[in-house]
């Protein structure tokens, strides 16, 4: 709904490396990975009025959107060894090794404050809800 949206998603991540050395002993490595994500937001076609690519962008963002809230699902749900498709999306599979295990993730949701945004800043609340 936004003309000078990118209309994507966009992820930076930094990896970070140490070895610390003592004398008489092996080298000890710490390596730690910070993701930096913007999620494009998801979107009624009924209020872009998108056609053409627009709407396939919009589907596809809207996909992407899905794989993740079901992988967060899964691994909020999931028992010992069970399966969670990564595999869904490329997103997904770009954050796999940080959504889970040993690791930290803060989620900050925009909201709109205006009346003809209340669903999607429901389905927003809803789906920051499931993530935590």
């Amino acid at each position: 709904m936004n003309a000078a949206s990118s209309r994507s998603h966009a992820i930076f991540t930094l990896n970070i490396e140490t070895a610390e050395q003592i004398e008489g002993q092996d080298s000890k490595f710490k390596l730690g990975k910070l993701n930096l994500v913007d999620l494009a937001g998801s979107e009624r076609q009924s209020k872009t009025e998108a056609t053409g690519d627009g709407l396939k962008e919009a589907s596809k963002i809207n996909w992407s959107l899905t794989a993740l809230g079901n992988v967060i699902k899964a691994l909020v749900d999931n028992k010992k060894g069970a399966h969670v498709n990564f595999r869904d999306s490329q997103l997904t599979r770009l954050l796999q090794d940080s959504l889970g295990g040993n690791t930290k993730t803060v989620m900050i949701a925009a909201l709109s404050p205006a009346d003809y945004n209340y669903e999607e800043t429901f389905s927003t609340l809803r789906y920051a809800d499931r993530a935590k």
